[in-house]
């Protein structure tokens, strides 16, 4: 589409090169994973001044970091993009141009283009706006399943309700609210996995691991 990628020097590259080089090399537009984009803020959040768009997310984005990088950088507009690995890999998105003070999170916002996205129940059913639900993505980049894992293809990958012939949507385990607005707010899991640096870690595989 006309544009470059901006390659890194060679070696190790830490967070004060990468600073330097989205000043400094031309770059109008990023995705950094959440935890680095926090550290970037706090240490370098005028890096930024130059870059058009700043894409974030892969875990829970920091308000507060947010309302450091649009202080320093006022032209700046940073991007929540939020999905996972099964739905390939965005699958909602929420630009931010200025946040409430007293915003305690960052919505992860609307579908992408060819996106669908649910609240629903434990029976399947959507929820009113502002009741938390379980948050079920379907359309372009869905993947199948898991590759020979029947039992939990079968679990995460169900029935899309009045969606195309076929057509399936993954169960995410993330909790989330629709608000009066028409986006969507991260409100927990429904499980007990957590994220370290962007990676899942699921405490009842490390449970299983030690107690063999």
């Amino acid at each position: 589409s006309g544009g470059e990628v901006v390659v890194g020097p060679p070696g190790e590259v830490d967070v004060a090169a990468l600073a330097r080089l989205i000043a400094e090399g031309g770059v109008s537009g990023l995705w950094v994973t959440a935890g680095l984009f926090s550290v970037l803020a706090e240490e370098f959040p005028g890096c930024f001044a130059r870059v058009g768009e700043v894409w974030t997310g892969g875990d829970v984005v920091s308000p507060v970091a947010v309302r450091r990088v649009l202080r320093a950088c006022p032209g700046v507009r940073v991007v929540n993009g939020y999905g996972p690995t099964e739905a390939t890999t965005f699958a909602l998105f929420h630009p931010v141009d200025e946040l409430d003070g007293d915003a305690v999170v960052v919505p992860v916002g609307r579908p992408l283009d060819g996106m669908r996205v649910y609240v629903l129940d434990r029976f399947l059913q959507p929820v009113p706006v502002g009741v938390v639900g379980e948050l079920y993505v379907a359309g372009a980049g869905v993947a199948r399943g898991y590759v020979g894992r029947a039992g939990l293809t079968a679990e995460r990958f169900v029935a899309e309700p009045g969606g195309p012939a076929g057509s399936r949507m993954y169960r995410t385990g993330d909790l989330v609210r629709w608000t009066r607005a028409g986006v969507v707010e991260f409100a927990g899991r429904v499980d007990s996995q957590v994220k370290i640096r962007g990676f899942r870690v699921e405490p009842g595989e490390v449970e299983a691991v030690l107690a063999a």
